[in-house]
């Protein structure tokens, strides 16, 4: 460490940051759009400027966007023929409001329906953002029979608001060109771009959008009249699947909150769907997926029990029901029916509870499409009845094979185990939780396919003072030992592990990391094969969450250090802040532990690696022996350093 850098003892008033005007976005990017290294984050300044024209479309305001990725292909133009951004002076900050709205965060015309019915851009942050995270930034506006311009960079205006030209003409154009100080490049993609602007047109049936790539010389236009229903045809097309029976489904809802599903059964061995809110694609889902996949389920198992469809002894998951569906939910919610609560700025997941009962209310009415259509319900009956019985096969076959090589303790693992259903190892992964809370809430939350999850009992027992008697005779790791199926000690057998990945995944406090150095100090003694062979790591897991501001203005960020929250602190001074501790995974419901710490692509895990096999020994015993004076004598020596719990 760098002793220079740490002030230690004059911390006063002189060492407090105040991050002002746009600051807090150039300081802290992530936050607002998710990251700067890779591509998502640079095309998600597409994306914030891009969804103010489809609200204005969205609104009856405008029926064209023309997206030109100019020559140098780091710069972008966005133009639509909706009202124009307003220009005139905003009474209370003495400023156009056009200015206001590329400068000030939380500023916007979309906090209430007075000027939008529904909006998939809520926060009022995107054009900020995009202005603070670009080189230069220009608007046009033509607007009350004129042109208008102004050009920024960096998130601050280099010129006045002016009045050009009279004009016909009406809408806005916006041109950016991202900071190459805050992007680690700033190359866009066209590919990337047109699955964007086809998304965006697919959900907007009336929408004609035209892409100008100059770095090609190609153009392409994208308006679909038949809506997402041409876009599920697509998505069939590619993944090369026909629709069973030829038949695609679609209910609809049109008053109130708008709801519209379509959805197909086929031969595939998965299911895929998308969910969309105001335009906004909600990759993790959220409240309407689940109510759809809830309402679905209901009207299936409504239709195969009252015609009873379902062998004797046959159960039916969920699973079953969805095998080889491909299916589309697309909501529009009206700023008079529910204001939306998304997940984060990047809009990735709908946590809106009051949509869950219209979303499933619409979904159940399959009983009656299943019903109307008996040919193409029994053969989907027969379709879902196959897959049960094939899953059931595919168990049996495991467990058969398992019983053939000689690994007959898959058939004596531990109860408390929820083993996943997949039995190839290199797919599969256990999860170790403390407590029967936390365990409740993984089973739940994870992945059934890939993910087990085995829930131990307070404290492991510290196998480094223990004997081996008592390690033989502790049930907790018994039940390790067991769920693992690889033996222990010289016995132990890495081509019999039934996991590859071992994640230990325990309550970010004191506690949760004394049980995690327990058993860490296990598998070092007992199992090393494990570090040595990369399957065993440590699973990260959010200490608190951090609410910004107070209904439609509301963003959430789980932080995972105190440093981490701090620094949101500090940089949301002004700003309504509501902070929870997390006293443990068992606090939290499923779905926050699944997108937090179990999601493979949200979840942040680290791989355990032991390099200096001497020293390891050799801390392990001091930090866990029989003698407490090396323990006193670890303690004395790291207590200056270290910010220790003792």
């Amino acid at each position: 460490m760098n002793k220079k850098a740490v002030n230690k003892g004059n911390y006063t008033a002189e060492d407090i940051e105040v991050l002002e005007g746009l600051e807090p976005v150039r300081k802290r990017p992530g936050m607002y759009i998710g990251g700067t290294e890779g591509p998502a984050g640079l095309h998600h300044l597409i994306k914030e400027i891009l969804d103010n024209s489809v609200d204005e479309a969205m609104n009856g305001h405008a029926d064209k966007i023309i997206l030109t990725l100019e020559k140098d292909g780091e710069s972008v133009t966005i133009e639509d023929n909706g009202r124009g951004i307003p220009v005139d002076v905003h009474p209370r900050y003495k400023k156009p409001a056009l200015q206001l709205l590329f400068t000030t965060l939380h500023s916007g015309g979309k906090f209430s329906d007075k000027n939008y019915l529904s909006a998939g851009g809520l926060h009022g942050v995107g054009a900020s953002v995009v202005n603070a995270l670009s080189e230069k930034l220009s608007v046009t506006v033509w607007r009350d029979g004129y042109e208008w311009r102004q050009d920024f960079s960096r998130g601050k205006p280099l010129s006045n608001l002016t009045k050009g030209a009279k004009s016909k003409q009406r809408g806005t154009k916006v041109y950016f060109k991202p900071d190459g100080e805050i992007f680690r490049s700033i190359r866009f993609d066209p590919k990337r771009i047109e699955r964007m602007l086809e998304e965006k047109a697919f959900l907007n049936r009336a929408l004609r959008i035209s892409f100008r790539n100059l770095v090609s010389g190609e153009d392409k236009e994208f308006c679909f009249p038949e809506g997402i229903k041409t876009y599920l045809q697509q998505l069939l097309e590619r993944d090369r699947q026909a629709p069973l029976g030829g038949e695609i489904f679609s209910l609809e809802k049109a008053s109130g909150l708008k709801v519209e599903v379509v959805f197909a059964w086929t031969e595939s061995t998965k299911d895929h769907i998308l969910s969309f809110v105001n335009g906004i694609h909600t990759a993790s889902g959220g409240t309407h997926e689940e109510a759809f996949k809830t309402g679905l389920a209901k009207a299936l198992r409504n239709y195969l029990q009252v015609h009873d469809l379902i062998p004797k002894g046959l159960k039916i998951t969920a699973e079953d029901l969805r095998e080889g569906m491909f299916a589309i939910v697309s909501l529009n919610v009206p700023g008079s029916v529910a204001q939306l609560q998304f997940q984060g700025q990047t809009k990735d997941m709908l946590n809106n509870p009051e949509v869950a009962e219209p979303v499933e209310t619409l979904a159940k009415s399959f009983e009656n499409v299943l019903n109307a259509k008996t040919s193409v319900a029994n053969a989907l009956a027969q379709r879902i009845i196959l897959s049960a019985k094939a899953r059931v096969a595919a168990r049996s076959a495991a467990e058969a094979v398992s019983r053939k090589v000689g690994v007959s303790h898959r058939l004596n693992l531990p109860g408390k185990l929820a083993d996943c259903t997949s039995n190839r190892p290199e797919n599969s992964e256990l999860i170790i939780v403390e407590g029967e809370s936390a365990g409740g809430n993984a089973k739940q939350g994870r992945d059934r396919e890939t993910q087990a999850v085995l829930p131990l009992r307070g404290k492991v027992l510290n196998v480094i003072a223990a004997g081996e008697t008592k390690i033989k005779e502790n049930k907790e790791i018994a039940d390790l030992i067991s769920a693992i199926g690889a033996g222990y000690g010289v016995n132990f057998r890495p081509d019999k592990l039934r996991y590859h990945k071992i994640i230990i995944l325990t309550d970010a406090d004191a506690d949760g990391m004394h049980i995690a150095s327990l058993l860490l100090a296990f598998f070092y003694r007992h199992m090393r094969q494990l570090i040595e062979g990369g399957y065993l790591y440590i699973g990260l897991t959010p200490l608190y969450r951090i609410r910004i501001g107070s209904g439609a203005k509301e963003v959430t960020h789980w932080v995972y250090t105190d440093q981490q929250k701090e620094e949101i602190v500090s940089a949301s001074k002004k700003a309504q802040l509501h902070i929870t501790r997390f006293k443990g995974l068992g606090e939290m419901n499923h779905e926050t532990l699944w997108q937090t710490s179990l999601n493979p692509r949200t979840r942040t895990i680290s791989q355990v690696t032991a390099r200096d096999l001497k020293n390891c020994d050799l801390m392990l015993d001091k930090i866990f022996g029989r003698d407490p004076s090396q323990r006193y004598d670890l303690i004395q020596e790291y207590s200056g350093r270290l910010d220790l719990d003792i």
